[in-house]
């Protein structure tokens, strides 16, 4: 045989320039990724498009729409349950299944129920039993 039939004759193809495509977002994705509920954001941002520009430069100088949002909510379930301490699963047991704003979350964790305090033991333990896996 007189040549690899696999070997590369000429890269050209692909590395030739072509423009880039536009990475878009759909608002919820978007609103997950910046830790606020898509419900409370402008009608705007709930009716367009993001771009990973877009969402990169609202995330690096947020709006003051976003800012407040992050500091007084209502927050979604996810930042609900880390700002607790406790699984999304938890939350729900302790029958949190809506939004929370950051007083009610404060007023929360003052009041310090038993299932609050049953579900972040809960949540301690499996990170520890994260951890101890992760070192194997």
């Amino acid at each position: 045989m007189s040549g690899n039939p696999f070997r590369l004759t000429t890269l050209d193809p692909m590395t030739s320039s072509k423009p880039k495509s536009i990475q878009t977002m759909k608002p919820e994705t978007a609103a997950k990724k910046l830790g606020v509920l898509l419900s409370a954001t402008p009608a705007e941002f709930q009716a367009g498009v993001v771009s990973r520009d877009e969402l990169n430069e609202l995330q690096s100088r947020p709006p003051a729409w976003l800012a407040e949002l992050r500091r007084n909510g209502p927050h979604p379930k996810q930042v609900v349950a880390a700002k607790l301490r406790v699984s999304i699963s938890g939350l729900i047991r302790g029958g949190i299944t809506e939004p929370l704003t950051t007083a009610e979350i404060e007023a929360l964790k003052a009041e310090n129920p038993a299932w609050l305090e049953h579900e972040q033991s809960v949540q301690a333990e499996a990170r520890k039993e994260a951890t101890r896996l992760k070192e194997r």
